[in-house]
């Protein structure tokens, strides 16, 4: 085990950030080989899994005249509209098929709080609201994190934020991990991490 004081982060391998999911990743199923060949490597695994109620606020069928990709202002700040996706229950949620999740020490489904939007595996997007994952990592002397999965630009590059905000060691590998790109988002995304002392392989 190359990395057994490392836990491996794997962000929203899900269904509908795939081809042909409500809300696709350009390539998003490219990543799942890549991350079950990682897993060995590591000595623990978590898997986060967006977990949304039917109606969510986040998604853009709730707000009259919003369109996919625009933006509302929410009480925890500016939030982007998404396409309905990862709806509790629904095959859209579910893990690809391909991906081991049977490696997982955890799985952190977020998201699932109607009336606020989660993309770190930390905290809802408000960033005070806790998931649990933190305690956990902590509890089995995890010290050092490493993130693949989707989308680069939101869920992956929050969560690494925030591992590195709460003090972990944090790599982000960028070859099983893909993007959206969002008007800009993924530059951004990845200025963000570069100031903030997170380490990303490409």
């Amino acid at each position: 085990m190359q990395y057994a004081d490392t836990a491996l982060m794997v962000i929203d391998v899900q269904n509908d950030f795939c081809t042909g999911g409500a809300l696709a990743v350009p390539d998003g199923e490219a990543v799942v080989p890549l991350i079950n060949a990682m897993l060995p490597d590591y000595g623990a695994c978590i898997l986060t899994q967006d977990w949304h109620p039917a109606g969510h606020s986040s998604f853009a069928s709730q707000h009259a005249g919003k369109e996919p990709f625009g933006t509302v202002e929410m009480s925890y700040g500016t939030q982007v509209l998404w396409p309905d996706h990862c709806v509790q229950g629904t095959q859209g949620a579910e893990f690809h098929a391909d991906l081991q999740t049977d490696a997982a020490n955890m799985i952190i489904r977020k998201g699932f709080r109607r009336d606020i939007d989660s993309y770190s595996a930390f905290f809802e997007n408000d960033r005070t609201t806790p998931t649990g994952l933190t305690g956990y990592l902590r509890t089995i002397n995890v010290q050092k994190v490493t993130l693949a999965g989707l989308a680069t630009d939101f869920c992956v590059a929050y969560s690494a934020l925030d591992a590195a905000r709460l003090g972990f060691d944090v790599t982000v590998d960028l070859r099983a991990c893909r993007a959206i790109d969002l008007e800009g988002s993924l530059e951004h995304a990845l200025s963000q991490m570069a100031q903030n002392s997170v380490r990303v392989v490409d």
